[in-house]
């Protein structure tokens, strides 16, 4: 019934129903601008939970088929909870009711496959790490694991982030905790390697936590709320009472620390804390070390701007850094339309390429050489499938920059 008040707030101005890339660099709502359909908008989904609480003309409540239906393309990007003139959050919504859709006797049988491999890859990659590459390779692996098998599979890495980090050593005193997210972790290390090599050259001490963490992104994404919120409260105990901020390299771990951790769980003034000590990269490095200077790099950039980067977190830090680094041009807006296991799940295939061509792939065509950004591990897998480029996080261009002694004026009076 929360579920349903909260939709209410929608008034119908319909800013979601905005459609084509000539809208500007808002994110809302991608999934309509795919489909041209009222009940994949914001407003409509809104409408139907309302009305799914009302119980006049939805009469069955959470397991209404139709509501789920329209829920199904909402990619949980978040653009609503900034681009709806009244704060609509459908991604909180949508985790809301999928946890209540499939509660009760039989609920778990009755989810997607995806939900247990996509929704729970943190725990898969934990335990399996490199196992998964061999298991993917089998006949049917895409199948048995709900994948559509449009798309290809990302490979586990030969070593994780966590385990390179333990085999080097280093005598700075901690300056910020670095977050080893699951996808920097075991799926693209070079970023968090990338990262250290940059956050160090500022002159700054980074750690990691002593201990296995995750946001809970993927059991929030696919609304397996109570598994969220023991694996949330597992990383709060082994953070402990540590104090100082966090940088978070993959956007929509960061958001989902920010907002998801805090709201989920609001009676543990552990979440609160943490959510407040979480920095992006850019934030990071304008905050603690004001004094460096990036190596000038001087060429065209573009890609994406994260969808959760846009909604949550903000870009301004991002685009100070990328100023000083000269790096020139600025990135597309909306969503890449992978969004975590949205574009891995049948039938969601074409609807993920449609939103891509919104205004991503348009970017890209126009590129001419330039450097392709994309913080996200998303972001970054749709343009490695969708097209022949490579989309790099920030801190792998600086890094680069570092190595090949790109001049970058006097260095910071920390280093």
């Amino acid at each position: 019934e929360g579920v349903g008040r909260s939709a209410a707030r929608c008034v119908g101005v319909a800013k979601c129903r905005v459609e084509g890339p000539s809208s500007g660099p808002g994110v809302m709502c991608p999934s309509y601008r795919a489909t041209g359909e009222e009940k994949h908008s914001t407003r409509g989904r809104a409408r139907l939970l309302h009305e799914m609480a009302l119980g006049e003309v939805i009469t069955d409540g959470w397991r209404s088929e139709e509501v789920r239906e329209a829920l199904d393309l909402c990619l949980s990007c978040k653009g609503c909870r900034s681009d709806c003139p009244v704060g609509v959050d459908m991604a909180a919504y949508k985790a809301e009711f999928l946890d209540r859709h499939y509660a009760g006797p039989g609920g778990l049988w009755r989810r997607p496959r995806s939900h247990w491999t996509m929704g729970r890859l943190p725990g898969w990659l934990a335990h399996f790490g490199r196992g998964l590459n061999a298991a993917m390779r089998l006949p049917f692996a895409a199948r048995l694991a709900g994948v559509t098998p449009e798309r290809t599979m990302p490979r586990v890495a030969e070593r994780s982030f966590a385990y390179w980090f333990a085999q080097r050593a280093s005598t700075r005193p901690s300056s910020l905790t670095l977050w080893p997210d699951t996808f920097t972790n075991f799926l693209a290390p070079e970023v968090g390697e990338a990262a250290v090599r940059v956050l160090e050259d500022a002159g700054l001490g980074v750690d990691l936590p002593p201990g296995r963490v995750c946001c809970g992104l993927t059991y929030v994404s696919t609304g397996q709320l109570g598994a969220a919120r023991k694996v949330m409260r597992r990383t709060l105990d082994v953070r402990g009472e540590a104090e100082g901020p966090v940088v978070v390299l993959e956007p929509s771990c960061a958001a989902t620390l920010r907002t998801d951790l805090p709201e989920l769980l609001p009676d543990d003034p552990r979440a609160a804390r943490l959510a407040g000590a979480v920095r992006t990269f850019a934030e990071a490095l304008e905050e603690l070390a004001p004094d460096w200077t990036p190596p000038r790099l001087d060429r065209p950039v573009t890609g994406q701007t994260h969808c959760h980067q846009h909604a949550v977190l903000g870009d301004t830090a991002d685009r100070r850094l990328r100023e000083r680094a000269g790096l020139r041009g600025d990135l597309a807006g909306g969503c890449c339309g992978l969004a975590g296991d949205f574009g891995f799940e049948p039938g969601h295939y074409e609807v993920s390429v449609t939103i891509a061509e919104d205004q991503l792939l348009p970017a890209l065509r126009t590129s001419g050489g330039a450097t392709i950004l994309a913080d996200g591990f998303s972001c970054r897998t749709q343009i490695g499938d969708l097209t022949d480029l490579r989309g790099r996080h920030l801190a792998e261009v600086l890094a680069e920059g570092l190595e090949e002694g790109l001049d970058s004026g006097p260095r910071s009076s920390a280093s």
